[in-house]
């Protein structure tokens, strides 16, 4: 038998579905790429840092940003002990989350856990190989003549939100457990 292939009830081969575990773990590594991807071109092919800022649209640019806080810029510290216990705060927050995914009972829940562990670790390699979160996203409006802005962020930002908001969905309005008897 082929790998991933298996034989449904009538007889017909096919491909296995995907556990909700697999599909976890594969939404943490695609998340993960897409993130490492985006910022070594941004930093290296594009050379955003040295371009400085780019309006791509009247409410988007890439705008190059470093981040040695936490989200939104929180925490910022420049020492080594204070990156070194970000650092560990993240891989804690990393191993929890792991351990709830393999424990999670729905598909959606362990593909948002996936992207929120995916979004982490692509921030952390950040921390690691530059002392600061590479971030370059920026969204922002203007009415009346005042320009209001986003924060700046990049796609393992956008990966933690989204799993975040996929985990309050499944929490709140996904399929019920079942009840014990």
């Amino acid at each position: 038998m082929c790998p991933g292939l298996r034989r449904d009830d009538g007889g017909v081969w096919g491909r296995s579905t995907m556990t909700p575990l697999r599909a976890g773990v594969l939404s943490a590594v695609i998340s993960l790429v897409l993130d490492q991807a985006s910022k070594l071109w941004l930093l290296n092919v594009f050379d955003l840092n040295r371009r400085g800022g780019l309006r791509l649209t009247s409410f988007f640019d890439l705008m190059p940003a470093w981040n040695k806080g936490i989200s939104y810029g929180w925490l910022q510290t420049e020492g080594a002990a204070g990156q070194i216990a970000l650092m560990a705060v993240k891989a804690v927050a990393v191993v929890l989350l792991a351990v709830w995914m393999t424990r999670a009972q729905t598909r959606l829940a362990t593909v948002a856990l996936g992207l929120i562990i995916g979004g982490a670790i692509g921030n952390a390699i950040d921390r690691l190989a530059y002392g600061a979160v590479f971030d370059f996203a920026l969204f922002h409006v203007e009415i009346a003549g005042n320009t209001y802005n986003w924060y700046v962020f990049n796609l393992a930002d956008v990966a933690i939100v989204a799993g975040v908001a996929a985990l309050l969905y499944d929490s709140f309005l996904g399929v019920p457990a079942a009840k014990a008897p």
